[in-house]
């Protein structure tokens, strides 16, 4: 397994220092040296001069190097150099001392330039062999089935490119291990397909390398370092993290030479800017890996991490469109008619086929409903309580629950897995899925658990990587991404699913109340309609009464107090079919109200009476019975102008509604030649004033030659009804309501 961990920074750096060095610590970036396969020449990025370099510069590339210009030492032109974020030398070859020809690659730092030769053979670059392989290896990428295919491939592919001789897919677990899933060899290596690798070998800096820099090649693990030099340059410590001929560190050197391995590349797998796996390559042998091959490794490790992740993304999508049509299947037994823990209950079935596990159970406080392998009744009530009380946002999952639950360590034959979803309901409920344990056997490249450190204390490389088996017991299988998420999604429909049964019930109870209502709405108009029958059928009868008693009187003025009576008894009995009639019930139109009781007196008063009364009326709603009471007063006005103002034959009249701010204003006038009557003493002109007085109101007449002028004001607020009354409107600028 190549595994790459470069040396440190401090003069005279070697294994027995990087061995007291923590490899998480260890600063593989900063090695202040490079393999002397390539020379590396360091200048200043304003001036261009030549500040150190490192490898064997005077006798392969120029003697007189150090403090020169590095356009001049590459004979390229100034200019190339002008913008420090863009620069490329990646088309200049130079020739070197001894008949070599290097390729440039600069890279810009701070205030450094950094750059890099190396060799190359004599033969063209980037032949369209490379091209054909690339994609004849795109689409074979393309045509597999699944991931373990892709990585099958994938080694195949690159040791036939890199002939190295072995090649390892390497894939990074969640939990930082690693695991070889693809593999090609000859018989010079053994093989470590399926083997695992701990966390350690490939340290956090490392991995961080490796995606910013995705091929690392070393030639031959037993070259010796050629450092940055003169010392007294100032450039201990120099970041060469992009740097492709950093040295390598010891403890890696050692790792490897203790697998075996004499030359080694690693080219990395990232999937979205995370390392997905990296592509080992081991030879016995020293093997050099030329440009063209690197461009090309490069290239294809770019199409196989693009082939991975569609594979991963299909997979993903296929996993979730499954469960979203399971959890839709499920949810459409339910029946709206029962509460939603009778749904879960009759559908357990359904619901345990959703995800794959040995187990479901429906827990609430005192009912278990289970199906499959589980623990007992009591075991399962206790961890219902238990996940009750925990704060897992209603979700919880684990293929370790011995871990998490420790009462589960005594039954991971039952349960040693766990999905559960906590419904906070008004009954408490719990779905669990439970998965037995897996007992798995895993091979490790060596003892995982072996301190690397011997009896003094010191880290050093693992020597052994002899096959070396572990059992695995009290696990699951794991719980995917994509069942916790449609977990979190059952349970916000399972959720809503209550609360719309809720609303449902609540609906239910609003109708019938609603219901009752209306049916003692009902009975109500139905008493109204019989009381107003009755009233009416008073009325009418009283009102008989006094018109037989009118054509039995001997005295004529006996006969017109009847006359009078019979009007004032309609002006009631109108308000009473018109409350029966209105939709507002115990609320009048005074206009329409007033309309009609014209009607009534023109027709009883005599012909002609129609075609000379005149209204003007503005509709407003009052109290029913401040209605009958106005009725009575204007009935009075009426008839008083009739007997006085025109001696019982028909004149002009005009009758006029208006409200004036917070006043109602009832106006009645006449052109009458007859002496007014303005301070009588009778029944009628007592009974207008006591009325007038009871509703706060005032009457005044006015004497208009020829004609009377009555007019009569209320306030407002005593004809409105008591629940109803509006705030005061200005209506000064409103049209009369007018008569058709």
């Amino acid at each position: 397994m190549t595994v790459q961990r470069q040396a440190g920074s401090e003069p005279g750096y070697s294994l027995e220092h990087a061995v007291t060095t923590s490899c998480d610590r260890e600063p593989i970036q900063r090695p202040d040296a490079i393999q002397p396969h390539g020379l590396l020449l360091i200048a200043d990025i304003a001036s261009l001069t030549v500040l150190g370099g490192a490898g064997d510069i005077e006798g392969r590339l120029t003697p007189d190097w150090l403090g020169r210009n590095l356009a001049s030492i590459l004979d390229v032109p100034t200019g190339r150099f002008e913008d420090a974020r863009h620069v490329s030398l990646s088309d200049l070859r130079i020739s070197g001392l001894a008949g070599e020809t290097f390729s440039v690659v600069c890279h810009a730092q701070d205030t450094h330039f950094l750059v890099e030769l190396e060799p190359i053979e004599s033969h063209t670059l980037l032949t369209w062999d490379i091209f054909g392989e690339i994609d004849r290896t795109a689409d074979r990428f393309e045509r597999c089935p699944d991931i373990a295919s892709v990585c099958r491939h994938g080694a195949t592919i690159f040791q036939r490119v890199t002939g190295f001789d072995r090649v390892l897919v390497y894939r990074f677990m969640e939990d930082g291990t690693g695991r070889v899933v693809g593999e090609s060899r000859n018989d010079t290596f053994p093989s470590l397909m399926n083997h695992h690798f701990p966390a350690s070998d490939i340290p956090t800096q490392a991995r961080a390398l490796y995606v910013r820099n995705r091929i690392r090649v070393i030639p031959d693990i037993t070259y010796e370092a050629a450092p940055i030099r003169p010392s007294d340059a100032g450039l201990a410590g120099l970041n060469l993290s992009d740097v492709q001929l950093r040295s390598v560190s010891p403890i890696h050197l050692q790792y490897m030479a203790n697998m075996g391995v004499r030359a080694s590349a690693s080219v990395s797998l990232v999937v979205d800017g995370v390392l997905w796996g990296l592509i080992a390559c081991h030879n016995s042998s020293p093997k050099p890996l030329p440009e063209d091959i690197r461009a090309a490794c490069r290239t294809l490790a770019g199409v196989m991490s693009r082939q991975l992740r569609n594979k991963e993304e299909l997979v993903t999508y296929q996993e979730r469109l499954r469960l979203r049509n399971a959890m839709e299947s499920v949810t459409s037994h339910f029946d709206v008619r029962r509460p939603l823990e009778n749904n879960l209950r009759s559908c357990i079935n359904e619901l345990q086929a959703l995800f794959p596990c040995n187990g479901f159970a429906v827990i609430s406080d005192e009912t278990i409903s289970a199906t499959g392998v589980l623990p007992d009744t009591k075991s399962l009530h206790q961890l219902h309580d238990w996940l009750r009380a925990g704060n897992h946002g209603g979700i919880f999952s684990s293929a370790l629950l011995g871990r998490d639950y420790s009462p589960a360590a005594d039954w991971p034959e039952r349960c040693a897995g766990l999905l559960a979803i906590t419904l906070p309901l008004r009954t408490p409920i719990c779905l669990l899925w439970s998965r037995v344990e897996i007992i798995q056997t895993i091979e490790w490249a060596g003892n995982p658990h072996k301190d690397d450190a011997d009896s003094d204390g010191i880290l050093r490389p693992r020597t052994s990587f002899r096959t070396w088996e572990q059992t695995i017991r009290g696990h699951s299988t794991r719980w995917t991404g994509e069942q916790k998420q449609a977990a979190r999604r059952l349970r916000r429909v399972l959720i809503a699913d209550d609360q719309t049964q809720q609303l449902r019930e609540l609906n239910a109870t609003l109708a019938a109340t609603l219901e009752e209502r209306e049916d003692l709405l009902r009975q109500k108009d139905f008493l109204i309609r019989e009381v107003n029958h009755r009233v009416q059928n008073s009325l009418q009868m009283v009102a008989s009464f006094l018109k037989l008693q009118a054509r039995s009187a001997s005295n004529d003025d006996t006969t017109t107090a009847l006359k009078e009576a019979q009007h004032r008894i309609a002006a009631i009995g109108l308000v009473h079919r018109r409350l029966y009639r209105d939709e507002h019930v115990g609320v009048v139109d005074l206009g329409r109200y007033i309309e009609e009781l014209m009607e009534e007196l023109c027709t009883s008063l005599g012909e002609g009476w129609h075609d000379q009364m005149h209204l003007s009326l503005f509709p407003i709603m009052i109290a029913a019975d401040r209605a009958i009471n106005i009725g009575l007063i204007l009935t009075e006005l009426i008839i008083n102008t009739s007997k006085y103002a025109y001696s019982g034959h028909a004149g002009p009249l005009y009758v006029g509604l208006a409200q004036a701010g917070t006043r109602l204003v009832l106006t009645v006038s006449d052109q009458g030649e007859c002496t007014p009557q303005l301070k009588g003493t009778g029944f009628g002109t007592r009974m207008m004033n006591a009325v007038v007085s009871s509703l706060a109101g005032t009457l005044t007449y006015t004497t208009l030659n020829p004609g009377l002028e009555a007019v009569m004001t209320l306030p407002l607020d005593s004809l409105l009804p008591t629940e109803t009354q509006p705030r005061p409107r200005d209506t000064s600028s409103q049209t009369p309501y007018p008569y058709p």
